[in-house]
């Protein structure tokens, strides 16, 4: 039986306390299951901004998309997630990654280590802080028990071994580190890390839920059109291979809402997050896959 499906929005774009609470009001209006921040210079601290969405919302879950284990002491992470979790009544869901940003890196003062070293620190960060919130003695105390749920994001090998090992929730970006930034991945090429993912994984993936980002969400009858843009940046695929990138929803509502039906059936991906510059976009597609 397919999993249900949930959709996340995650809000990138910094503002003031008056329009950030409408934002998350607004979602929860719209039907989102989970308001997110990201955990980049530039953009709102994650912690704060998720208690503020907590005090103007109600329904939806709060999640960190996702936290860069670089920036963080085991320790005092899993004192931020123990006191938001109880303070939002098990709201919170956190989500971590090994970071990409060399030039954030370098603004806090941190070494930007090799693939390797930043994905071996993120599996210290995650074990440690399992460890820390698991212990019945640890103040304060989680609402969620053990923990609250973990999101682990990445596609390499070893972040998908160390999802496959902790994660409640796996989520494939799309794109992959190439050494000269970030490269989207095609359809087939998904289909490659889905069955790395599964092959550490094994029993564990029908227990894991399978998260994907939306970089793109267009309601168009133009579709090429709408991903003119983009393909100076991609300048290896055709056209009609960058319309097929899992990355982006573009077209009609129902064509839209047809495409993550295919995504759920052909990967297993069953939670979506937008961003927030689409939060009115994507809701009539939201509506259209509950329909059933």
């Amino acid at each position: 039986m397919a999993r249900p499906f949930r959709f996340a929005v995650n809000m990138l774009t910094p503002t003031d306390g008056p329009e950030w609470r409408r934002k998350c009001r607004r979602a929860e209006e719209l039907g989102y299951d989970v308001i997110q921040v990201p955990d980049h210079l530039g953009m709102m601290a994650p912690f704060p901004a998720l208690m503020a969405a907590a005090e103007v919302t109600e329904r939806p879950r709060l999640g960190t998309f996702v936290l860069n284990a670089a920036f963080w002491n085991p320790a005092l992470l899993a004192r931020e997630i123990a006191t938001s979790d109880a303070l939002t009544g098990g709201r919170l869901e956190i989500g971590i990654g090994a970071g990409y940003v060399k030039e954030e890196h370098d603004r806090a003062g941190l070494e930007f280590r090799t693939p390797g070293g930043r994905v071996a620190h993120l599996r210290h960060t995650v074990e440690e802080v399992d460890r820390l919130l698991r212990d019945d003695g640890h103040l304060p105390k989680t609402a969620h028990k053990p923990r609250p749920p973990l999101l682990i994001g990445g596609n390499g090998d070893k972040v998908l071994q160390l999802a496959a090992e902790h994660a409640d929730i796996v989520a494939f970006t799309g794109a992959r580190d190439s050494g000269d930034g970030l490269q989207v991945l095609t359809a087939e090429e998904v289909d490659g890390r889905i069955a790395a993912y599964r092959g550490v994984a094994g029993g564990r993936s029908d227990e894991q839920e399978l998260n994907l980002l939306l970089q793109l969400v267009a309601v168009t009858d133009d579709r090429e059109a709408a991903v003119k843009e983009l393909l100076p940046r991609v300048p290896h695929l055709s056209v009609e291979q960058v319309l097929d990138l899992p990355l982006l929803a573009v077209g009609r509502v129902q064509a839209i809402a047809g495409q993550l039906r295919e995504q759920r059936e052909r990967y297993g991906f069953s939670y979506f997050t937008v961003l927030d510059p689409y939060l009115e976009t994507f809701a009539p597609v939201m509506d259209e896959l509950r329909k059933g």
